[in-house]
């Protein structure tokens, strides 16, 4: 039972996720799902345990559901429409290209000298880039 339902959880955070810009709370995925608050904060907590997501510390706050941050970081993934999400490395943000099945740019920053860095996706391919990027 437990799996059924943390299937379902985790493609509402994720549907959610990629509609919204950000997770859901557990309470706004119980409602959406007719759950009670303590089941979905038990599945938050399940997917957790399975390394699906990362929770804030001591809370059911989703702070990454791979490749997706729910926090800005340095890896800020545009699609071609204007579309945009955090990715949690640079191969995370061009997996949010992927993800979300579109060609755009993940914009980012050497992390050595603090250059502004664009990765273009283009036809579903990584374009040439003068830069060397580590994964």
């Amino acid at each position: 039972m437990n799996d059924e339902l943390d299937n379902r959880v985790r493609l509402h955070l994720y549907e959610r996720f990629v509609a919204d810009g950000r997770p859901p709370s557990a309470a706004r995925t119980a409602e959406a799902l007719a759950l009670t608050p303590d089941e979905a904060e038990a599945s938050y907590r399940r997917l957790e345990q399975g390394r699906v997501i990362v929770l804030a510390p001591g809370t059911t706050n989703v702070w990454m559901a791979n490749p997706l941050s729910a926090v800005p970081t340095r890896f800020r993934a545009v699609t071609d429409d204007g579309r945009s999400w955090w990715g949690n490395c640079v191969w995370d943000g061009l997996g949010v290209l992927a993800m979300v099945g579109s060609d755009g740019v993940v914009d980012t920053s050497c992390p050595d000298c603090g250059e502004t860095l664009e990765l273009r996706v283009k036809n579903g391919e990584l374009q040439p880039v003068d830069a060397v990027v580590h994964f």
